[in-house]
């Protein structure tokens, strides 16, 4: 019922700039929560950020982990069943498989990826010094 699908991974070079996208459906987005996780090679899988949202189904506040937060920024389309994360300033630690996840709840501020139960497969980002 509830499928996220990524896309806009690729490869650029330190200091470029990237746009991931997920688009979601079966799921309702009003007071649930949205997150981004990444995973490299070898590494745990860590937030990236998550995104709250209110009754009308936008974006009501998001959290940034510290090792993004001022280069990423999360956005929404028109139609409310698609998340965009603008990253900028990308360095060589940012390449990562990203996924974007989600979870019939309040994000409550966590990043726990055993919290959510939906995933995309995930999008690769290489970035090159």
């Amino acid at each position: 019922q509830v499928q996220l699908v990524e896309s806009g991974g690729g490869s650029v070079q330190a200091g470029g700039s990237l746009k991931l996208s997920c688009s979601a459906s079966g799921y309702i987005t009003s007071r649930n929560c949205m997150a981004w996780f990444r995973q490299a090679a070898g590494k745990e899988r860590e937030g990236v950020g998550t995104i709250s949202f209110d009754y009308d189904g936008r974006i009501d506040y998001v959290e940034y982990a510290d090792s993004v937060k001022g280069r990423f920024t999360f956005s929404q389309d028109n139609a409310k069943n698609t998340v965009s994360l603008q990253m900028n300033s990308l360095r060589p630690e940012d390449t990562a498989m990203y996924y974007c996840a989600a979870k019939k709840d309040q994000c409550f501020g966590g990043m726990d990826k055993r919290d959510f139960g939906y995933w995309g497969q995930g999008t690769q980002v290489t970035v090159s010094s």
